[in-house]
């Protein structure tokens, strides 16, 4: 990768939930670590509406919500989006649909699946509803860990993808 900073976008159909966690998750340990990654989440048919759990586990882990927002992925397909380096698909309908162009700062970023059941269809009321989101919320957390602390600025797009993969594996 040549750029300093890295964007990492990431898709799910609605981008209500498991892409907002990961979203969350991977700005918190960025922040926390210093480390140049910037996290973007979107959707190909948002619901225009963010699942209130996912906002609720994000704001008692420490997670910064403020301005998140439902959006199309269109957004990052624009000329003035961010160049992205990572695309990570966290449901199973958006990583089977087509994806628009996006472009990176040299040319197509690394895409990996890494996929979630959706905390959304969790049984037991609201409070089996939250207790899925936390869970949905630590193991994105820990796969979004590791996506910070790798060497980025130093990785070919074949290094990033085999890590990005092992990750997955994880």
């Amino acid at each position: 990768m040549t750029s300093t900073l890295c964007n990492v976008l990431i898709l799910c159909t609605h981008n209500s939930a498991r892409s907002v966690l990961a979203e969350g998750m991977l700005n918190h340990w960025a922040r926390r670590l210093g480390r140049e990654v910037r996290g973007f989440s979107a959707g190909s048919a948002p619901s225009g509406r963010l699942n209130r759990f996912a906002l609720e586990v994000l704001q008692a882990a420490g997670v910064d919500t403020a301005g998140y927002r439902s959006k199309s992925w269109d957004e990052f397909s624009a000329p003035d989006a961010p160049p992205l380096s990572i695309v990570i698909t966290v449901c199973d309908s958006a990583a089977a649909e087509q994806c628009p162009v996006f472009f990176g700062g040299t040319g197509q970023p690394v895409k990996v699946h890494w996929g979630y059941p959706d905390p959304s269809d969790a049984e037991g009321g609201d409070e089996g509803k939250r207790r899925a989101f936390e869970l949905t919320r630590q193991a994105i957390g820990y796969r979004m860990l590791q996506l910070v602390q790798l060497p980025l600025s130093t990785m070919s797009q074949a290094d990033l993808q085999q890590a990005l993969g092992e990750i997955a594996r994880s």
